[in-house]
């Protein structure tokens, strides 16, 4: 063999004894500097006795040589050649980079594949426009150069029945209980490149189906082509040491063949575990990520509370409330046990027709409701003089010494907890489609009518605390009110809304609600109180870091005076997912199901989506939770869309009132739609729409 130039002309040649051309069941191309990634595994992959197609691949140095304008050398040829048969079958020439198909980037799409390869000009040409691409790949990439080593791999084309791609973990979710393929009719490749859209089977690990949706151009597959696929997923992940994203082709004899195997880039979650769960239920009232000292004071007496109002209300049994996590916080930001406060839609067994107890329990908890029905509206009042009574109690904080300050801390859980039980047990008599008056709709107007009198946000707090409602908890110097914020147009009808009593459920939720907030103030106020203080002593570096340490810890410091603080504040994780459930690695895994969307009134509108908290005039704001810091914008929305919440929520009555198309529940509607979609929001009937010829 004739040396071959390098790249670099001043360089030296291409040494005799490195080969030009390897095959794949050549061990020394399982080297991926010198066959490429993709090369590389496919010669893993066939060592292992997993199904490769034959080839071969050009290595990266000979590739760095044809790129320097040398000829195919005679290697090529003659492999060409055998594999070809003379030129009797087409081929697939792909690129092999030392950069793509790796653990951390697969690099997907952006080097060069050519398919249906004839003739030894038609390589030359294919060759040529793989290292070509090496250039393209990286435009616009801060990773890429344009340098890095590349190999050319070379296979015969599977005249394939059908073909696609198969994921050993949920690529969307991170599930590592399920596997999820795609399949089209023919070959890969229209699939990868996105022009089909291919059938999506979702699988167990032993290829039990457990979801299947038609596509374009997809091909159906039984159960045998279905478990040869997990046996697939589960013996290349075994051979790589991790879950790969494969592709593959069935042969016009039914066979299956492997085509490229290469890690998935998904981050792994695990395999999920014990209930649904989701931030909406109780995103309004902890919208913002909580510090450790912010879930012991207020997240605490909100579970203890919900789980009492379940048991009253005959809503769940003591074994489901004793099981359940009830709320939870995960990276600083609060969840709730769906499975708990959902409707379950599940037919009864024979056991439970013939079995009489479970609807003599029913009669008793209606009996028991009804009973709560006709005493809560009094109960309610007497829960609101007591929390007044609470928060009138409270000294002025800067006359309280440290350990009385904690003492504080410790005396509001308890009557945090009576009026959250209270507000969660009236929200089950509140009728959503009664208008009346919320917290937040009246904070807007005095916030607004406060500023337009030249008042500080100060002032307004302490002389008209309705204001918080406004302002999410949290230990901080000022609650953080809304910036813009204007009188809030009466929407239609709202002269002649109905007289309500003083035992409307809806009114007496709200009332309780305020105090809710109220009493998260005070706390909030006395610990950042108690920050200043052990930060001008020298036990934390800022009064902040008072967020970062648990309650019990708190209470240690300041009865130890010679006790060191260790905050361990949060750093907030991303949004939580509508509905998830918690992995054996302790992450959340996105699952689906749910109620599905609501209609939460305001009639019919459209406008182009938008996501973020900045809307323009005629949008349709679609978010993850209804956050009441977003009412100043619901007079310039065409719509509003919530994956999570209820009709019930702050945010969603506002937007009734201000005639503004609502729908909550609505799953998967940041993904489904992207900003700038037009779409039409029914408020009635729950329907998210994306418009013909948008």
């Amino acid at each position: 063999m004739q040396p071959l130039p390098s790249a670099d002309p001043g360089g030296p040649p291409l040494a005799a004894d490195r080969p030009c051309v390897l095959w794949l069941d050549d061990e020394r191309a399982a080297d991926h500097e010198v066959a490429g990634a993709k090369a590389a595994a496919l010669v893993t992959a066939s060592r292992a006795g997993l199904p490769v197609v034959p080839g071969f691949v050009i290595t990266t140095e000979a590739v760095e040589a044809i790129a320097a304008g040398a000829s195919l050398p005679p290697e090529v040829l003659d492999a060409w050649r055998t594999l070809t048969r003379d030129d009797s079958r087409p081929l697939v020439v792909r690129s092999s980079s030392t950069v793509e198909d790796l653990g951390t980037s697969s690099m997907a799409g952006r080097f060069e594949s050519v398919v249906g390869v004839h003739g030894l000009d038609g390589l030359r040409r294919a060759v040529d426009l793989v290292i070509a691409s090496r250039g393209r790949a990286a435009t616009g990439s801060d990773v890429l150069t344009g340098r890095e080593p590349l190999a050319v791999l070379v296979q015969p084309l599977l005249a394939a029945r059908c073909g696609g791609v198969l994921f050993g973990i949920d690529p969307v979710s991170g599930r590592e209980d399920r596997l999820v393929a795609a399949a089209v009719r023919g070959g890969p490749d229209r699939l990868v490149s996105g022009e089909v859209d291919g059938s999506r089977y979702e699988l167990e690990r032993s290829g039990r189906l457990v979801e299947a949706t038609r596509g374009e151009g997809g091909a159906r597959l039984g159960r045998r082509h279905l478990r040869e696929l997990a046996g697939l997923a589960a013996r290349t992940a075994e051979v790589f040491g991790g879950p790969q994203d494969v592709e593959w082709a069935h042969d016009e004899g039914g066979r299956l063949r492997l085509l490229q195997s290469r890690p998935v880039t998904a981050e792994r979650r695990g395999r999920p575990r014990g209930p649904v769960l989701g931030p909406g239920p109780v995103a309004e009232t902890f919208p913002a990520p909580l510090q450790p000292l912010e879930a012991d004071l207020w997240v605490e007496p909100l579970r203890t509370a919900l789980g009492r109002a379940l048991l009253l209300a005959g809503a769940a049994s003591a074994a489901d409330v004793e099981a359940s996590p009830l709320i939870t916080v995960l990276d600083g930001r609060a969840a709730v046990d769906l499975d708990l406060l959902e409707p379950r839609h599940r037919s009864p067994t024979a056991r439970e027709w013939l079995d009489p107890r479970p609807r003599l329990r029913r009669l008793h908890t209606s009996w028991r409701v009804g009973r709560l029905r006709s005493a809560l509206p009094s109960l309610a009042r007497d829960v609101l003089a007591a929390a007044d009574t609470a928060l009138a109690g409270v000294p002025p904080l800067d006359d309280l010494d440290e350990r009385r300050l904690v003492a504080v801390l410790h005396r509001l859980r308890p009557a945090l907890l009576s009026v959250h039980a209270h507000e969660l047990l009236v929200g089950l008599l509140a009728d959503p489609g009664v208008p009346r008056a919320t917290g937040t709709g009246t904070a807007l107007e005095v916030l607004a009518r406060a500023r337009a009198a030249g008042r500080s946000d100060a002032e307004t707090v302490a002389a008209q605390p309705v204001v918080l409602a406004l302002a999410p908890p949290g230990v901080r110097a000022a609650p953080s009110l809304p910036a813009d914020v204007a009188v809030p147009a009466t929407g239609p009808g709202a002269d002649d809304r109905p007289a309500t009593d003083a035992d409307d459920p809806g009114l007496l939720r709200e009332a309780l609600r305020l105090r809710v907030r109220w009493l998260q103030e005070v706390g909030a106020r006395a610990a950042w109180t108690l920050g200043g203080r052990l930060a001008a002593d020298g036990r934390l570096a800022r009064a902040e870091e008072v967020g970062g340490l648990r309650l019990a810890d708190l209470a240690a410091l300041v009865d130890d005076p010679t006790a060191v603080a260790s905050p361990r504040p949060v750093v907030p994780g991303d949004p939580l997912p509508a509905r998830f459930r918690m992995s054996d690695t302790g992450r959340p895994v996105p699952v689906g199901g749910g109620a599905g969307a609501t209609g939460a009134g305001g009639g019919t509108g459209s406008g182009p989506v938008h996501h973020g908290d900045d809307p323009p005039a005629g949008a349709v704001l679609v978010v993850r939770t209804l956050d009441p810091a977003l009412a100043p914008v619901l007079p310039r929305l065409a719509g509003l869309v919530a994956e999570t919440g209820s009709v019930l929520a702050h945010l969603a009555i506002l937007a009734r009132e201000a005639g503004v198309p609502t729908v909550v529940g609505a799953a998967g509607a940041l993904e489904r739609f992207a900003p700038g979609t037009v779409v039409r929001v029914d408020g009635t009937t729950g329907e998210v729409e994306e418009q013909d010829g948008a």
